[in-house]
């Protein structure tokens, strides 16, 4: 693990790839898998299921554990550990008589339990941030709302028929949910792992924490490593379904002018009616639709530069670090959570694809034609996409200045994220 947060931090730094969240992240690794740093630590209290006289205490403070190994033994069954971890202080002692709910050992874990099941006390700086913060929704959902105020919905308002190229990105959420429960995943966890494919690291961690919080670092390393990787993952998928002469249309640089009315009028009727539709995208519409009115309104500039810039530094600082907590050894190095990383690139890539063959669909229909790259900017990692088709297709016709027009499918993308999380909200939730 030491290896691949140092892996991250050079990609950050020596190739500049998103380092605002390679670096974070990669150095959040780094500190979790340093011993006995305590960072992000959770302490346990393993109580006896039943009553019974203490035979044996197979281990002593300090030992560390792994998941279903004996601390001690009853007369009437075995005490395991729920959790991977090391003893603090172990409580009982040979004879001594013990009743149901009594506590043998208090441990100390960086494993994201079942709060339900298993509950744990953070104990450590980073294990607090990510406990309170995300695992609690706050420090998602006001991301979100930073990311509205710093969104510009003109191009896609401009370009209204980019709404559908974001729409059909969708299709990688939930391409990679049923891909999830054939791999044998629950019908929860299924979901927390194909929201990932909206490329909305938000929106995946407010998901996640309320459908599969014991997945949740899995998923969230998983989104946001692969946003960083967009310009790796998207190319070679756009390649694979587009020939030259289609990455080569041109589309002309000028959009409709958008009025101030219609941009600040969006917002608000936006959030009324995807909220009536979805109720439980909610928190997720209604902080970026308030978002977005504090940058378009013109009346609140301080608040709009506040999300714009200190806060959402604040907010990412907090984030990535407590993300990369998330990463021990004994947490990440494991069948299920590479699995979450693989399935993860499905949703990405699926998700890309599905954009481009709905931009070549359109093309069969219309009469000025769209260049296809512009559907893979559906994959909301904004504006990483939309920077890579604009890369893409200056290299196929120089003449073509494709941002502007990429930006519509991407910020669509934003939105058709929080709708499918809310949509899975209200199902499963």
């Amino acid at each position: 693990m030491l290896v691949i947060a140092c892996v991250l931090i050079y990609l950050g730094i020596a190739k500049k790839m998103e380092p605002l969240l390679l670096v974070p992240i990669g150095f959040g690794i780094l500190l979790v898998n340093l011993p006995l740093g305590g960072l992000m630590d959770y302490r346990l209290e393993v109580r006896a299921p039943e009553a019974g006289n203490v035979v044996e205490v197979q281990m002593q403070d300090g030992e560390r554990f792994k998941e279903g190994d004996i601390i001690c033994q009853l007369d009437t069954g075995e005490i395991t550990a729920p959790a991977f971890g090391r003893i603090e202080e172990i409580k009982v002692s040979p004879n001594q008589h013990i009743e149901a709910g009594d506590i043998v050992a208090s441990a100390l874990t960086m494993q994201q339990t079942d709060q339900s099941k298993v509950p744990t006390e953070p104990i450590g700086l980073l294990s607090r941030i990510f406990r309170f913060g995300i695992m609690l929704q706050i420090i998602p959902l006001l991301i979100f709302l930073c990311l509205g105020a710093l969104t510009d919905f003109g191009p896609m308002l401009a370009n209204p028929k980019t709404l559908l190229l974001g729409a059909a990105a969708q299709f990688g959420v939930y391409f990679a949910f049923f891909m999830a429960l054939l791999c044998g995943f629950t019908t929860p966890e299924a979901c927390s792992i194909g929201i990932i494919g909206g490329a909305e690291g938000p929106t995946t961690l407010y998901v996640t924490s309320i459908l599969a919080p014991q997945i949740i670092g899995a998923t969230a390393v998983a989104c946001y490593s692969y946003m960083a990787l967009v310009p790796v993952i998207l190319p070679p998928i756009i390649r694979l379904l587009t020939s030259k002469k289609e990455r080569a249309i041109y589309m002309k640089p000028q959009m409709r002018e958008v009025s101030k009315l219609e941009k600040i009028l969006f917002p608000i009727i936006s959030a009324i009616v995807i909220i009536l539709l979805v109720p439980f995208s909610a928190p997720l519409i209604g902080c970026f639709m308030v978002g977005n009115l504090f940058r378009e309104c013109g009346v609140v500039e301080r608040l709009s530069n506040t999300a714009q810039t200190a806060l959402i530094d604040i907010l990412t600082i907090l984030l990535t670090l407590s993300i990369g907590g998330t990463m021990p050894a004994e947490n990440f190095l494991l069948p299920k959570t590479l699995l979450v990383l693989g399935l993860g690139v499905v949703a990405f890539a699926s998700a890309a694809a599905a954009g481009v063959i709905l931009a070549k669909i359109m093309n069969l229909f219309s009469k000025e034609k769209i260049n296809p790259m512009i559907g893979a900017a559906g994959v909301s990692a904004v504006p990483m996409s939309a920077r890579v088709v604009q890369v893409m297709g200056q290299k196929a016709n120089p003449r073509n200045f494709l941002l502007m027009h990429a930006m519509g499918p991407n910020v669509a993308g934003a939105i058709g994220a929080a709708i499918a999380g809310g949509v899975f909200l209200g199902i499963v939730g």
